[in-house]
């Protein structure tokens, strides 16, 4: 056994291993969703980097930013291996990719730079063997691990696994395609928007929101009115003052918002909302998808929306974590 092979056979039994401990049941039997928060304390991402090497015939990745040599040549050794391995990085970010764009297509992999149809490719997702697909909410950017608030959620469902296959192919070979979503998925530019205003529509007791960017206003005139009508609202925000009339706004109306500073301490890059945590129909989603108009309507985004307690648990837990360490507003 070379020691590719057994550092692959390693990872996979750690990967196996992994899931035992911290997947739960979902509702639905269509798959199993595994929730993790980004990695603070080890300088990279062990739960991503044993994912990408759990592949055995294929890996599909699209990120935005790709600056992690652990995981760029973890993909590569992949290619060597045998493992067909494509990526997608965002175009518009050629200066922050092309260092890894080098490194990959020098390895042998095939990379595709992200279709200007889009203003960017801002989805972060890899999908293995065509079997499980792993949406994050974070990039893979070494240097911003130790300070950033992320989170991820492994994804099992056959027809969700199926539709971000399809979406790949598509941005791969740059053609046109109306995504679909699966049992779970949401998507820019098509029905984000309308998406998230089902999750936030759907809440009768709490809506707990963790977001990078905050200004949409169909999105935070719907988190307005649910504080209005009794909905206890929470935000957790990065850089509160860049988003002064949203938070103003969600206050006026009886939300709760705290801020970070990603100059002074942790940077919130999270995009995630869960409503009616604890109760028989509370829902969770997590993703890509900032709440503002160009990444509705003009990037390529991906989340995801789940009614999975495991999910909803490890979120909301990491959620509460940081609006008790936040600065109210």
């Amino acid at each position: 056994m070379n020691a590719h092979t057994f550092r692959k056979t390693a990872m996979i039994a750690g990967f196996a291993l992994a899931s035992t401990v911290v997947a739960y049941p979902a509702h639905a039997a269509a798959g199993t969703y595994t929730p993790f928060v980004f990695d603070q304390t080890s300088g990279g991402q062990p739960t991503i980097y044993t994912f990408i090497n759990s592949a055995t015939t294929s890996l599909d990745l699209t990120m935005y930013e790709l600056e992690d040599t652990t995981a760029e040549q973890d993909l590569v050794n992949l290619q060597a291996a045998g493992v067909t391995v494509r990526v997608i990085l965002d175009q518009a970010q050629q200066s922050k990719n092309q260092a890894a764009y080098d490194t990959l297509t020098n390895g042998g992999v095939s990379v595709a730079w992200s279709s200007t149809s889009f203003v960017y490719t801002h989805q972060k997702t890899i999908t293995v063997d065509g079997s499980q697909s792993m949406i994050l909410s974070g990039n893979l950017t070494a240097q911003y691990y130790s300070t950033g608030r992320d989170y991820g959620v492994v994804d099992s469902d056959s027809n969700d696994v199926s539709a971000i296959e399809a979406v790949f192919n598509a941005d791969f070979s740059g053609s046109d395609i109306t995504p679909s979503d699966g049992d779970n998925l949401l998507w820019s530019p098509t029905d984000s928007q309308s998406r998230l205003l089902s999750v936030i529509n759907g809440a009768t007791s709490t809506l707990d929101i963790e977001e990078e960017e905050l200004s949409d206003s169909a999105l935070v005139n719907a988190v307005v009115a649910k504080a209005e009508a009794g909905v206890a609202v929470r935000v957790v925000v990065e850089d509160p003052s860049s988003w002064s009339s949203a938070v103003t706004k969600i206050k006026n109306a009886g939300g709760s918002v705290v801020g970070y500073s990603g100059t002074t301490g942790l940077y919130i890059h999270a995009k995630a909302v869960v409503a009616d945590y604890g109760q028989s129909d509370a829902a969770v989603e997590v993703g890509s998808v900032n709440w503002t108009s160009n990444s509705l309507t003009n990037n390529r985004e991906l989340g995801i929306i789940l009614t999975d307690t495991g999910v909803e648990s490890t979120i909301e837990t990491q959620f509460s974590s940081d609006y008790s360490g936040g600065t109210a507003q």
